[in-house]
């Protein structure tokens, strides 16, 4: 696979930083399909991986990868959620959690800061069958909301990953059937577009308002991917005053391994 490109901002200039996200749905069973070789083949600046389901301590040696340094936050619960960040460039520092007690058990955000910006990576919950977690989902998205607009009052932020949400009906297959499921309900569109209200962009639909089948996560069910029956829950979202620095951001479906495919935004900051 061909993972290069020779994307501009709008201004011309090329690219100088390449950023990836991966819901990995379990980083055992990832290693196992050698889906990891994702990473030296797609070569990110910055490559974050959600839903690791596995303590630090019990992590696959085959994780440590030659030119990157990891940073890694699993939950109080075993074998649930987690996350994971691999940089080429040391940060300045990384946080993990949102500094808030009730939201910072399941590990699911990591923060890196660099001279320039903040990179952010997170596993939103999901709002789970008949919407049992819905309500402390829209408690976390507050909370989330408050901390990410709290990094860009210092310094622009690039946040990845799984936000568990299709946030128009373009961004499904079957919208009129998901609308009372988690990550379709009005409430969690309304939160993400909220977030976007704050000050933020999502990059896709910024540079493909009107593409179709862009998606990025396919149950294993009845055989949907191979339909291409999917919903797009990962993203790149951006500070606007980032937004000039944008080059191009893609979804590489043809990477398998999870039920999610890969997403990867180019960018030029200097």
């Amino acid at each position: 696979m061909d993972f290069s490109s020779d994307s501009k901002t709008s201004d011309g200039k090329p690219w100088n930083l390449k950023f990836s996200s991966w819901n990995i749905n379990g980083i055992r069973a990832w290693v196992d399909k050698n889906a990891h070789s994702y990473l030296t083949a797609e070569n990110p600046d910055i490559f974050c991986v959600q839903e690791t389901k596995c303590e630090k301590s019990k992590l696959p040696a085959e994780l440590n990868v030659e030119g990157y340094k990891s940073y890694w936050l699993s939950g109080d619960k075993s074998g649930y959620s987690g996350t994971g960040m691999y940089c080429k460039k040391e940060p300045v520092g990384v946080t993990y959690g949102i500094g808030d007690e009730e939201h910072d058990a399941e590990g699911r955000v990591i923060t890196a800061e660099f001279d320039k910006f903040y990179f952010v990576t997170v596993y939103v919950p999901n709002s789970g069958r008949k919407l049992v977690r819905l309500e402390y989902r829209m408690k976390w998205e507050a909370a989330f909301r408050e901390y990410i607009k709290g990094l860009d009052a210092k310094k622009p932020v690039v946040l990845c990953g799984d936000l568990n949400v299709a946030h128009k009906e373009i961004d499904l297959q079957n919208p009129k059937s998901n609308k009372k499921n988690a990550g379709f309900t009005q409430e969690e569109r309304d939160q993400f577009s909220e977030l976007l209200e704050a000050g933020f962009i999502d990059t896709y639909r910024e540079l493909y308002p009107d593409q179709l089948k862009a998606y990025t996560f396919w149950t294993y069910m009845m055989n949907a991917r191979a339909k291409d029956v999917g919903w797009r829950l990962d993203y790149f979202v951006i500070s606007e005053r980032l937004k000039s620095s944008l080059c191009d951001s893609v979804i590489r479906k043809e990477v398998m391994g999870s039920d999610h495919c890969p997403i990867t935004c180019f960018m030029n900051i200097e």
